[in-house]
């Protein structure tokens, strides 16, 4: 367990504040807790800045994966880290607050990842403690504002975590607006997932990965883990239009949530057994960029989604995205310009969409706007005005 730092006590209208981020850490896995490092990277230019972390992410029945560590040898980022939170333990809600309340770490902000209702009531209680015991204000920063499963319960937890925030930063203009509908009047700024330029191998020859993968043809990448939500279905059924008009190959690489067996059905059922390789884990950070690095063009068949991390990795590579038209993914993925959106749960849309960029006339464009946003990368500068602007509202 990593201690986070302890800066010495700071007031309010100090030129630096100090700030506690409460989300998933290294060594948890994922997007979340690659998105905390990215926030804590851009917040600590300004303040002093420590991440309080979980001891315990998800229960083990309710985690479909194998594991929720980062087994990575090669971590692209180690964020530091005091592992407090257990989700399921009231009594670990009470620790974290009164750790986060103590003099010498007592925060002007503590500001809270907000991505799943399962974690309300945790996050909910260790915000109203914090609140009452320092005085710290609460910033949630909302990937989404419910699950994609959007069941009465995760609608309740959501209202009783997200009631404690003072500020809210939101991450696309679809969350934006649901916020507001939900809690009018409480302050909001809006900022971007920043390009994960992080998983960019060094000294890597895009030939010999595509040799070790065995990747012979132009190459469609499906990336991250698969449930219902994430499409997969609509993408396979594409694949047989596509193959009448280009001999092409699609990758899939995650690890399923979803029970496997019913894709590899579909995938003999429609006969693209030969044009299709599945790679079904879970991905250390060291071979994560030479799958993008493989591919020529991402798709994210998505049936809901607010953002998808997953096209600021594609843009890090200079790859164009083709999304469906869900959630906050057309705010990401300009159409025409950076990729193609389309319509979601629709196979023939996809297959559309995908002949279209392999005919080559608009590959180049697309290239060059991807390139174009990815050198205008502001996400940083957006949360670090975002913060700023709470910094102040808080000392009126």
């Amino acid at each position: 367990m990593a201690d986070a730092p302890a800066p010495e006590t700071r007031a309010l209208n100090d030129e630096a504040a100090r700030i506690a981020i409460v989300g998933p850490a290294y060594p948890l896995r994922g997007g979340n807790a690659l998105f905390v490092a990215h926030l804590l990277d851009a917040l600590r230019q300004d303040h002093d800045v420590y991440v309080v972390s979980y001891s315990r992410l998800y229960p083990k029945l309710l985690f479909p994966g194998k594991t929720q560590m980062n087994v990575s040898h090669d971590p692209v980022k180690t964020t530091p880290s005091r592992q407090l939170v257990d989700s399921i333990n009231p009594l670990s809600w009470f620790r974290t607050a009164s750790w986060v309340c103590e003099p010498k770490r007592c925060p002007d902000l503590v500001v809270f990842t907000w991505w799943n209702p399962f974690f309300g009531p945790a996050l909910g209680a260790i915000a109203r403690l914090v609140k009452r015991r320092c005085g710290a204000g609460i910033v949630f920063v909302a990937e989404n504002v419910v699950s994609h499963e959007n069941r009465f319960v995760d609608r309740f937890l959501t209202r009783f975590a997200l009631a404690a925030a003072d500020y809210f930063l939101v991450l696309s203009g679809v969350v934006a607006r649901r916020i507001q509908s939900l809690f009018p009047g409480v302050p909001m700024r809006q900022a971007a997932l920043p390009i994960y330029d992080c998983y960019r191998p060094e000294g890597i020859d895009r030939d010999a990965v595509r040799s070790r993968l065995r990747l012979t043809r132009p190459t469609i990448l499906f990336f991250g883990y698969v449930r219902a939500y994430k499409g997969l279905r609509y993408l396979l059924e594409a694949m047989p239009d596509v193959l009448k008009k280009h001999d092409v190959q699609l990758l899939v690489v995650g690890e399923f949530y979803d029970e496997r067996q019913r894709y590899e059905r579909l995938i003999n059922k429609l006969g693209i057994r030969e044009a299709v390789t599945v790679v079904a884990e879970h991905v250390p950070d060291e071979a994560v960029g030479e799958y993008f690095m493989a591919s020529d063009v991402v798709v994210l068949p998505y049936l809901s989604a607010t953002q998808s991390g997953i096209t600021q990795i594609a843009y890090a590579f200079g790859l164009p995205v083709i999304s469906t038209d869900v959630g906050g993914l057309p705010e990401v993925v300009k159409n025409g310009e950076t990729g193609y959106i389309v319509e979601s749960g629709s196979a023939e849309a996809l297959s559309s969409a995908i002949v279209r960029f392999f005919e080559g006339n608009e590959r180049a464009t697309l290239e060059q706007g991807v390139a174009r946003e990815a050198r205008a990368d502001h996400a940083g500068a957006l949360m670090r005005r975002a913060i700023a602007d709470f910094l102040e509202l808080g000392g009126e």
